[in-house]
C-alpha cells in the first residue's frame, strides 16, 4: 500500500512538472516576419504597367475633388493608401487611442477571479510519529486597491489622455495634407522636367539639322569654318542638357514611388503639356482674409490640445496632495474538499478601506506640480509659435500669389521676343548680313526663355498648392 501511495505521489509530481513544463513553453508573441515586397524587385527605372482603381480617388474625393487632373488625383489616392509615414501616423493614433482606453478603466475598480488549491505534508518528527498531508481550496472574487477619485486625480488623468489622442489625430491629418501637397508638387516636379527634356530632345534635333545644313555649306564654300565651329558647339550643349534632364527626370519619378510606397503606375504619369493648364483650381480669397481661418490647421489644432491637456496634468499634480482612499474587497469561499467548496458555512468576505495622507515626501509633490505647471507655460508658448508661424506662412503664399499672373505674362512676352529674335537673326545670316555668332546667341536665349517659362509654370501650379496646405486644407474647388 505504501508503495502504491509513493506511485501516486510520483505520477502526481511528473504531470504537474510536465504541465508547468507546458506552460513554460508558451509564447504569445506573433511569429515575426520580414516584410516583402518593400522595393521591386530590380533596381530599373521603369514604371508598373499596373492599373490604379478608380475607386481610391473616389474614396478620397473630400481630399482630391480641387485637383483638375486626373492621373494625378490617382497618384494621391495610391500615396494615401500605401505611404509609409501615413502608415506610422494611423498606428500612432491607434496607440494613443488605447492608452486613453487604460486611463479610461482606471475609473472604474477590476474585478478578478481566484481559485487556489494548497496540498502541505506535515513532518513525521513535528507530528507525533506521524506524517499529514492537508489541502485547502479557496476561491475569491473582489476588486483590488480601487481608489475613490474625490479630488479628480483619475479624471483629470483621462481627460489629459483624450486630449492627447486628439494631439496625435490632428497630427496624423496633418500629416495627411503634407502628403497630398508632397505627392502633387512631386507630380509636377516629374511633368515640369518632362517637359524640359522634351524641349532639350526638340533643341538638339533641330540644332543637329542645323549643323547638317552647314556642314553641305561649308563644303561649298557657302560659310566659313568658324561658323561651322560655332553650330557644333550648340550641338554638344543640347546633347549634354540632353543626358542632363534624363537624369533629372528619373531621380524625379524615384521622389514620387518614394511617396507613393511601391513602384509608380504608368497610368499616373503626367500627360505631356499638363503645365500648360491649372491642375489645381483653389476658391479665390477674398481681400480680407479672417485669421481664425488658421485655427482649423492640423498643427494648431494640435498644439492647442497638447496645451488643454498640461492643464488637466496641473489637476491632477494638485489631487495629489490631497488624501487618497483605497478600497479593496473580495467574497469567496474556502474547504478542505472540493464539493463542499461553496456551502454555506464556508464563505468569506472581506472589505479593506485604506486612506493614505501624504505627510512627508522631500518635495516630491511640489516639484511634480511645478513640473506640470512649467510644462503648461512650454505648452502655451508651442502654440503661440505654431499660430505665429502658420500666420507667416500664409502672408509669405499670397504674396507671391498676388504676383504670378504678371510674371507669366512678363515671361510669355520674353519668349515670344527671343523667338522673333532668332528668326531674324537666322535671315540676315542666310542673307550674309551678320556672321553665326548672332544666330548662336539668339538660340541661346530662346532656349533659356522656355527653360524659364516651364520653371515658372511649375512654381505658379507649386504655389497653389502651398496655399491649399498652409489654409490647412480647406480652400474648395472653384473656377480661375
Amino acid at each position: 500500500m505504501k508503495k502504491i501511495n509513493i506511485a501516486v505521489s510520483a505520477f502526481r509530481a511528473s504531470v504537474s512538472a510536465t504541465f508547468i513544463a507546458i506552460l513554460g513553453g508558451c509564447n504569445l508573441a506573433p511569429t515575426y516576419h520580414r516584410p516583402q515586397d518593400v522595393v521591386p524587385a530590380t533596381l530599373a527605372q521603369t514604371a508598373s504597367q499596373q492599373a490604379v482603381p478608380l475607386s481610391l480617388a473616389a474614396t478620397q474625393a473630400h481630399h482630391l475633388q480641387w485637383l483638375q487632373n486626373a492621373p494625378l488625383r490617382q497618384a494621391v489616392a495610391l500615396a494615401l493608401q500605401e505611404n509609409r509615414d501615413l502608415r506610422i501616423a494611423a498606428g500612432n493614433v491607434d496607440k494613443a487611442r488605447a492608452q486613453y482606453g487604460i486611463a479610461r478603466a482606471d475609473q472604474l475598480p477590476g474585478i478578478n477571479a481566484q481559485l487556489q488549491e494548497q496540498r502541505s505534508r506535515s513532518s513525521a518528527d513535528l507530528a507525533g510519529g506521524t506524517s499529514r498531508v492537508s489541502q485547502q481550496i479557496t476561491a475569491n472574487i473582489g476588486f483590488a486597491s480601487y481608489e475613490v477619485d474625490l479630488w479628480g486625480r483619475i479624471r483629470n488623468l483621462k481627460a489629459a489622455a483624450w486630449q492627447q489622442f486628439l494631439q496625435v489625430e490632428e497630427n496624423r491629418r496633418g500629416v495627411e495634407i503634407a502628403l497630398i501637397a508632397e505627392v502633387t508638387n512631386a507630380w509636377l516636379t516629374l511633368a515640369a522636367d518632362q517637359e524640359r527634356l522634351t524641349l532639350a530632345e526638340q533643341t538638339l534635333q533641330s540644332r543637329e539639322q542645323s549643323y547638317a545644313l552647314m556642314e553641305r555649306m561649308a563644303a561649298l564654300g557657302a560659310t566659313s569654318a568658324l561658323a561651322l565651329a560655332q553650330n557644333r558647339s550648340t550641338v554638344a550643349a543640347a546633347r549634354g542638357d540632353v543626358a542632363q534632364f534624363t537624369a533629372q527626370r528619373d531621380r524625379s519619378r524615384n521622389a514620387l514611388q518614394l511617396l507613393l510606397g511601391g513602384t509608380v503606375p504608368e497610368a499616373v504619369l503626367p500627360p505631356p503639356g499638363v503645365l500648360q493648364t491649372p491642375v489645381a483650381l483653389l476658391q479665390p480669397l477674398p481681400p480680407s482674409l479672417p485669421s481664425s481661418v488658421l485655427l482649423t490647421r492640423p498643427d494648431v489644432q494640435a498644439a492647442e490640445h497638447a496645451l488643454i491637456a498640461q492643464h488637466a496634468n496641473i489637476g491632477a499634480a494638485r489631487a495629489a496632495f490631497f488624501p487618497s482612499i483605497g478600497l479593496t474587497a473580495n467574497v469567496g469561499s474556502g474547504s478542505t474538499q472540493l464539493d463542499g467548496l461553496f456551502t454555506g458555512p464556508n464563505r468569506s468576505w472581506s472589505f479593506m478601506p485604506v486612506i493614505q495622507l501624504p505627510i512627508f515626501n522631500a518635495g516630491r509633490l511640489r516639484f511634480g506640480l511645478e513640473a506640470a505647471q512649467a510644462a503648461q507655460r512650454v505648452a502655451l508658448a508651442q502654440y503661440e509659435k505654431t499660430v505665429q508661424t502658420a500666420f507667416g506662412e500664409v502672408l509669405d503664399t499670397l504674396a507671391d500669389r498676388a504676383q504670378w499672373a504678371e510674371r507669366l505674362a512678363a515671361q510669355y512676352e520674353a519668349v515670344s521676343s527671343t523667338q522673333t529674335a532668332l528668326t531674324l537673326s537666322q535671315a540676315r545670316f542666310d542673307a550674309g548680313m551678320d556672321d553665326f555668332l548672332t544666330v548662336l546667341d539668339a538660340q541661346r536665349s530662346l532656349y533659356a526663355a522656355q527653360q524659364t517659362q516651364i520653371t515658372l509654370r511649375l512654381a505658379e501650379q507649386q504655389n497653389r498648392i502651398t496655399l491649399w496646405k498652409v489654409l490647412g486644407g480647406q480652400a474648395l474647388p472653384a473656377a480661375e
